[in-house]
């Protein structure tokens, strides 16, 4: 035995470390050679393979790298080059014999090279048009031959020799397996010649690194069009899709939640052929489209290959010089539809590229600094040339979208990713932000799901990442070759590679992809199946990890991952459990996910998990075993907070009996554990059975005690919560019994926090809805601090605060208040939005207001009434009926009313056709406007000759009590002009008219009877009522103590009874 520094221990040693170093190389390699041949030379469609190289600009360049490599290879590295092939690389050439002079054996159909191998074989033999070729140094030799067709010769021999490595240095230098890899260690220390392999093999592997560089480099310089412009397209088409007649498109989405640094969707590979994202697109009158967008220009795909999957991405059909054109020629309902847009669309289109052009100007002023070219650059930029754009860059490195309120649960504690994974945007939208948005009006679009409040993937504003170098980083390969540790390892060796890929930062995209890549997550999702509890909690950590990306967690439901991981549920290890709740809590962030949970048992297995008993959750001082409790039932919260999101799921969590325990959880002191608990109440919250379920548990005052919390997410998911449940009156009343009105109109004060500002003015905007908490506001001061925040907020707090001042302003204080402290400019600004949400509460907030006349003067001088006027043609018909509400008190209270209605071009055609809506509301509220523009004789004459009176009685014909009302009091007002009343009754409006004094509401019965006292001068009217029963029942009308009512059902009964007598007295005479 030697001792430790004896020379052969050494030597032993030295040759241990060496043998360990070319094992890293050659499974280092398996991944690296032909990275550039396969996806960054540009093949025929016959694909690399089969197919030829394609003559484009990339490919020539491609192949000069490859000709200086060869053509330096023997001064640079004689030894190497003369380095025999195990076989031949073998082509077609054009050369002839006379070609070669000296160093070769040349007769008329062959050419020998002096120079062989050991068993005399010739290193380069030509037996015209065969040649074959066994060293560099007869390569480059070559090369210098050929003279002016050196580009050729190496295309025909790279199109020939698919596989050139195996060629060059063996099958052992391809697929590496275990036992090839050995073998190569085995012959090391018996031939020297493998040094030499060793060293080509790396010269091999720097030069195929260089070209996939090479060629982004080169790509980059050949853009035309740039991620800036696809994106303000696609976000400019979605601001003019939905549902609605007018709107252009019913959705458009991209296919993929990554962004890269350089503005790209595309992957990397395909970045190399110049695209940059790939959309699905929903017309309204053909099937959904999937379109490529690159920067040649836009074309159709071959779409999906099968849901989830991937996009088969060769080109169907022509290129389209943009999106629009390319939509335009697809989809003729798109077009017609544009057409009538196309102003606006082209306004907004400006808008938006104004800041994108100075952004670029501003960028080639940057970049011009310190280079001759650079100064030239940057004087065409000053002379105006605007189309100068941004270079644009393929990329490795990600832009995702972080999920911020999920990533901080549970990556702080842990928390949810997408965009950026670990790292926070400060514009990060949360889940509860999102049903926020939602439940405010905000347009989300969402694919189909089991309920309005999932979507397939969370939508968020990109988290932007510094730009690095496009070369795959070294951490990419030496992860997979953890991976392949992993396939054929023992049990010692498996948990040693994963406690090393767990080293690595697994927040890295690169680190992420390449464990997919090679079939890792495959491995690990086995390792669940097994009996070894380290091998467990191994791959449950790194499958924690790598599941914050969108994709790995659609490739773990598609390998069938959840199902294991409910089973994990089930063991007696607590840290196994957690790991496994934790990773579902990343993994059922879509609906295929969060499907597969529910049907595998898991909701129920989660619930119970909350159960870590009473005393875990009270004791300031737990044990350890106490304290393990809790993080179970944390992270058993967290998997339900995701899984909440479907309708289906609520449901399951509250047959499983999750409410008790979530509200006991509330109980805790611990931070980290009352956020997922208050995520889950918060979302669950949308349901009416819960709502009366939060208020049986008494969570309400839970929640209320924690919004004194110094936790600014606690703060924000229970100002949310209370969002949710305040649509009750009742638990408004225990907000306000248990002290939450003061907190929330505190918290209005820190406005550094956008997304807890969003969830506190929506608390205060649902709370304010009950007068005894409008009360309470105005003493702490909230509604001037709620005037304040209606400049420079993004629109979610906009919608809620406007939605605040809207209840608030209900009452003559609160009205007094707004106008002094200036708010009603800000809100006149507001009725020039687009967003629906805002619009709907403006004109609400606008039209209190309006009630006082001081404030009515102060909106109309500021066109106000004209901007509300012009709302009647949003497609919307909630910004429709909000806007014809608000026109009710501006058009009582305005001076010159009649006048100031008259000066509007257009406008009163506009509220008569308004009456052919299908909406209710928009019809009742519309109804209400004629009321009032009707007070005014020309104006009445205007809109009867307009055709209001067949219109007013073809809604005669309702149930709906509201509509009832005001189409009433429409028809009362209209009967004062000309022949009206005759009309009316002309168009079959005076029975129905009958049928609404049997209505429940006084109000349909005061706005009835007036409209038939004004009818009732009419004497065919008159017997019409009477035909109908109308005499019985206002008669019992007479006897109510609404005066209003009783006069004018009086004055009804009295014509009718007129009527008769001068019949009956006609008879007679």
């Amino acid at each position: 035995m030697c001792c430790r520094g004896c020379p052969l221990s050494t030597e032993k040693r030295n040759l241990h470390r060496f043998k360990l170093c070319v094992l890293s190389l050659a499974q280092s390699l398996n991944r690296a050679m032909g990275v550039a041949l396969t996806r960054s030379a540009q093949w025929t469609a016959a694909g690399y393979g089969t197919g030829t190289l394609e003559i484009t600009p990339l490919n020539e360049s491609l192949l000069n790298e490859i000709t200086k490599f060869v053509e330096s290879f023997t001064y640079k590295y004689p030894k190497e080059a003369k380095f025999v092939f195990v076989e031949p690389l073998e082509w077609k050439t054009d050369l002839e014999p006379s070609a070669f002079g000296s160093g070769y054996i040349v007769s008329d159909t062959t050419v020998k090279s002096e120079e062989v191998d050991r068993d005399g074989e010739p290193l380069l033999l030509l037996s015209v048009p065969q040649i074959k070729v066994r060293s560099f140094g007869q390569l480059s030799q070559l090369l210098a031959i050929t003279k002016g067709s050196k580009l050729q010769e190496v295309q025909a021999c790279i199109e020939a020799n698919r596989d050139p490595i195996v060629k060059i240095l063996g099958s052992e230098y391809g697929e590496t397996k275990d036992s090839t890899t050995l073998a190569i260690l085995d012959t090391i220390t018996k031939d020297n010649e493998m040094f030499i392999k060793r060293k080509i093999a790396i010269l091999l592997k720097q030069l195929d690194l260089h070209l996939l560089n090479h060629s982004l480099k080169h790509i980059s310089l050949e853009i035309h069009l740039n991620p800036t412009r696809f994106k303000k397209d696609i976000e400019l088409l979605k601001r003019f899709s939905g549902k609605g007649e007018l709107t252009v498109l019913e959705s458009i989405e991209y296919t993929s939640d990554y962004e890269f640094s350089n503005g790209c969707r595309a992957p990397p590979w395909r970045q190399i052929r110049g695209e940059i994202c790939y959309v699905l697109v929903k017309p309204h009158d053909v099937e959904a489209l999937c379109i490529t967008c690159s920067a040649e220009g836009v074309f159709l795909n071959g779409g999906k290959k099968e849901e989830e999957g991937e996009i088969n991405y060769e080109r169907q059909g022509e290129i389209y010089n943009d999106l629009v054109s390319c939509l335009k020629d697809k989809s003729p309902v798109f077009s017609e539809n544009m057409s009538k847009q196309e102003l606006r669309f082209s306004e907004e289109q400006q808008k938006d590229q104004q800041p994108i052009e100075k952004a670029k100007v501003e960028d080639g002023h940057s970049s011009a600094a310190g280079s001759e070219k650079s100064k030239t650059e940057k004087n065409q930029i000053n002379f105006g040339k605007s189309h100068i754009t941004k270079r644009l860059e393929p990329s490795l490195n990600w832009r995702a979208t972080v999920d911020y309120k999920d990533h901080k649960s549970s990556v702080k504690d842990n928390q949810e990713e997408k965009q950026g994974k670990i790292e926070r945007s400060s514009i990060s939208i949360s889940s509860g932000r999102a049903q926020l948005l939602r439940k405010s009006g905000e347009k989300v679009e969402e694919t189909a799901s089991e309920s309005s409040s999932e979507s397939e993937e969370d939508e968020e504003p990109p988290d932007h990442r510094q730009e690095a170098n496009a070369d795959l980083p070294s951490e990419y390969w030496q992860i997979q070759k953890l991976v392949k540790y992993l396939k054929g390892g023992n049990q010692t060796a498996t948990v040693i590679a994963l406690c090393s890929m767990k080293d690595f930062n697994l927040a890295q995209e690169t680190c992420q992809l390449a464990i997919r890549d090679v079939g890792g997550l495959e491995v690990l999702i086995n390792l669940l199946d097994t009996d070894e509890v380290k091998c467990k909690i191994g791959s449950l950590k790194i499958l924690k990890e790598i599941s914050y990306n969108p994709q790995i967690r659609r490739n773990i439901v598609d390998l069938g991952g959840l199902p294991i991981m409910v089973n994990i549920l089930d063991s007696p290890h607590k840290s196994l459990k957690c790991l496994a709740a934790e990773t579902i809590a990343n993994v059922a962030k879509f609906k295929r996910a969060r499907r597969a949970v529910r049907q595998h048992g898991g909701i129920t297995k989660l619930v119970a998990l909350l159960d870590c008993g009473q005393n875990s959750v009270e004791l300031t001082q737990p044990s350890l075993y106490e304290t393990r409790d809790v993080e179970v039932a944390r992270c058993g919260a967290l998997a339900l907070w995701s899984c909440s999101k479907s309708h289906s799921n609520k449901e399951a969590i509250r047959k499983a009996g999750g409410i008790p325990l979530l509200a006991r959880l509330l109980k805790t002191s611990h931070e980290d554990m009352l956020i997922p608990v208050v995520g889950t109440l918060q979302e669950c919250a949308s349901e009416e059975n819960y709502r009366a379920a939060i208020k049986a548990e008494r969570i309400i005052e839970n929640l209320v005690k924690n919004l004194n919390s110094e936790n600014e997410q606690l703060q924000e998911h229970c100002a949310m919560a209370i969002y949710q449940c305040a649509e009750d009156e009742e638990t408004r009343d225990l907000v306000r019994l248990h002290g939450g009105l003061k907190p929330l109109a505190s918290l209005l004060n820190n406005t550094g926090n956008k997304e807890r500002l969003a969830a506190v003015t929506g608390a205060i905007w649902k709370c304010s809805i009950s007068k005894e908490n409008v009360i309470k506001f105005r003493e702490y001061k909230a509604i001037e601090t709620l005037v304040g925040l209606l400049t420079d907020q993004p629109e979610e707090v906009l919608v809620n605060v406007v939605g605040a001042l809207g209840e608030c302003c209900q009452e003559h204080e609160n009205r007094v208040i707004v106008r002094r402290c200036g708010g009603i400019q800000p809100l006149v600004n507001l009725l020039v939005g687009i967003n629906q949400a805002l619009l709907v509460n403006v004109t609400k907030a606008v039209g209190a207001c309006a009630v006082e006349p001081e404030s009515m003067v102060i909106i109309d001088r500021l066109d106000g009434v004209r901007l509300l006027w012009s709302l009647l043609k949003n497609p919307h018909p909630d910004v429709k009926a909000s806007a014809a509400w608000a026109l009710c008190p501006c058009i009582e209270n305005a001076k010159d009313a009649g006048e100031m209605v008259r000066s509007f071009v257009g406008g009163l055609e506009l509220v008569v056709n308004l009456l052919k809506s299908d909406n209710k509301e928009v019809l009742a509220s519309v109804c209400a406007a004629i009321t009032n523009i009707a007070k005014d004789q020309e104006n009445l004459a205007v809109i009867t000759d307009h055709g209001v009176v067949p219109l007013l009685s073809k809604l005669a014909n309702t149930n709906n009590d509201k509509l009832r009302r005001h189409l009433a009091e429409a028809i009362s007002r209209c009967c004062m002009w000309g022949r009206n009343r005759v009309a009316f009754g002309e168009h079959k409006a005076v029975a129905p008219l009958v049928r609404y004094l049997k209505s429940t509401d006084t109000n349909v019965h005061r706005a009835t009877a007036q409209a038939l006292y004004q009818l009732s001068e009419d004497a065919d009217n008159c017997i019409t009522m009477h035909e109908n029963g109308a005499v019985k029942l206002l008669l019992d009308m007479v006897g109510s103590p609404d005066q209003d009512l009783q006069e004018a059902a009086a004055g009804c009964i009295s014509n009718i009874r007129r009527l008769a007598l001068a019949t009956e007295k006609a008879r007679y005479t």
